[in-house]
């Protein structure tokens, strides 16, 4: 057994640092094979303590930038993803009989299930980090436009239990586990590699980074300071693109946007680009505010505003704030919450249907699936990761939306006041992506796409259900042999 947690210690490490911002994509595929080779023969209450050390040593590093928020929000999150993980590792069967029971695909129909929990709790979801994220520069990758996020872990945690297979195995079954482990992560990546949109032109577009301190909370800052910076950056601007986009929470304001001193300053300078352009704005109302992305057109009229849904726990909202306010005075951080938007995540402009999603949807599959399959051709994100200290989150952030170019074949602009602001081609590929802190203004000539892969017409569903039988089958595999 000790050999065992030696070998979940070093999973889970191994995963640390294959994590966003250090991307090394092999680490994910070895963390599993030695997770793997831990849990042989294994029962349930081993599997799950050896599930939940890999879980501490994973969750218990990557997710240090918490305590510059609260030291007791980062135990309770770190112990709450340890658990997560120590059952999906429980999830996998156990050796019955002198057998390998489950095969190479228990573990990755496991990590599977995880990855996909954890876009859906805690709060709605929490994926900071996701083992996929680590896949950004690897070969797995390009099974995203298939199968999503779910299937690029699958194929790289299959490709660790194959190297697995090679200690567990002997003969003739470690050459059918193997080759088996090969042929079922090697053909996706070839076949999603040659998934594409189709061309619909190109847009010359500008990104704005107004640049800044960072590490600091938005109520310890005078939002002037940032309008005023990125629209300065906004004057370097020369001729007229196709398309302007600022980051999130540029402007703020009491009440509407419409008619306010930001909504005359953003038209001017659309007027003076001849230029649609996107802003991040917030609109402060009563005991709430309003986080929206809002377009201007060429003649400096408001032509639509998309208002995010997906919002940020202790961010952007306080669950559970009366509660919380009785113990702690940490919900002063955040004096409002957001309200949550409503509509569809497009915006209609003369530069075509813009697909939006801001700041931490991003992170969420699905968000982006509504702006692409309601017609965007091109993906926004304006985002703020001011308020963190370290790049971990913005490093995850560029990754998330590398992760979502591919996933649906869009070119993706993520904008950031003090970044990154990166430009995504569609096939995952970094075109530009400015520093942190400083200004920095983005300048590329970009693909518009139409049509719609795999994964934008299907979703996460067919993916959780393979996952479910992987793990379901040998079960009722063994069940009927006894019978």
């Amino acid at each position: 057994m000790r050999f065992a947690i030696l070998l979940a210690t070093g999973a889970g490490a191994a995963w640390a640092l294959g994590a966003q911002p250090r991307g090394w994509w092999p680490l994910l595929p070895l963390g599993v094979a030695a997770l793997t080779v831990a849990l042989h023969g294994r029962g349930l209450r081993a599997r799950l303590w050896l599930g939940g050390v890999a879980g501490a040593v994973l969750y218990g590093t990557t997710l240090g930038w918490l305590t510059g928020f609260a030291a007791a929000g980062y135990v309770a999150i770190a112990a709450l993803e340890a658990v997560m993980l120590a059952v999906a590792v429980g999830l996998v069967p156990t050796a019955h009989s002198g057998r390998w029971a489950g095969g190479w695909w228990a573990l990755p129909a496991g990590l599977v299930l995880l990855d996909a929990a954890q876009t859906r709790f805690p709060f709605n979801g929490f994926p900071l980090p996701a083992l996929v994220h680590a896949q950004l520069d690897g070969p797995f990758v390009f099974v995203a436009p298939l199968g999503g996020s779910l299937l690029v872990t699958a194929v790289a945690a299959t490709a660790g239990v194959g190297l697995a297979a090679l200690v567990l195995t002997i003969g003739r079954a470690r050459l059918i586990a193997v080759g088996v482990a090969v042929a079922l992560a090697g053909v996706p990546v070839a076949v999603g590699a040659a998934v594409a949109t189709a061309d619909a032109g190109s847009l010359d577009v500008a990104v704005v980074q107004g640049g800044g301190p960072r590490g600091l909370r938005a109520v310890f800052t005078d939002p002037q300071d940032t309008t005023d910076r990125q629209f300065a950056v906004a004057e370097q601007i020369t001729g007229s693109p196709d398309l302007v986009l600022f980051p999130e929470t540029v402007i703020s304001v009491d009440g509407s946007i419409a008619g306010s001193a930001g909504d005359a300053r953003a038209a001017e300078l659309a007027r003076r680009l001849d230029a649609p352009v996107v802003v991040g704005v917030v609109e402060n109302q009563g005991p709430g505010f309003r986080n929206a992305a809002v377009l201007w057109g060429p003649d400096g009229t408001i032509l639509g505003r998309y208002e995010k849904e997906h919002r940020v726990p202790f961010g952007e909202y306080i669950p559970g704030r009366e509660l919380l306010s009785r113990v702690t005075d940490l919900t002063a951080l955040v004096p409002r919450d957001a309200i949550a938007g409503e509509g569809t995540a497009v915006l209609v402009s003369p530069a075509g249907p813009l697909g939006v999603v801001i700041s931490y949807e991003v992170l969420f599959a699905d968000r982006v699936r509504e702006a692409v399959t309601a017609g965007g051709r091109i993906v926004l994100v304006p985002t703020n990761a001011a308020s963190y200290v370290t790049e971990d989150v913005p490093a995850i952030e560029v990754a998330g939306a590398r992760l979502r170019a591919l996933e649906y074949g869009r070119t993706v602009l993520q904008s950031a006041p003090t970044g990154y602001s990166v430009v995504v081609a569609p096939d995952g590929r970094v075109l530009a992506q400015s520093g942190l802190g400083s200004p920095a203004l983005l300048r590329e000539a970009v693909p518009l796409r139409t049509g719609l892969t795999p994964y934008a017409r299907t979703g996460d569903g067919p993916m959780l259900l393979l996952a479910a039988l992987a793990l379901l089958l040998p079960v009722l595999v063994r069940r009927r042999a006894a019978r």
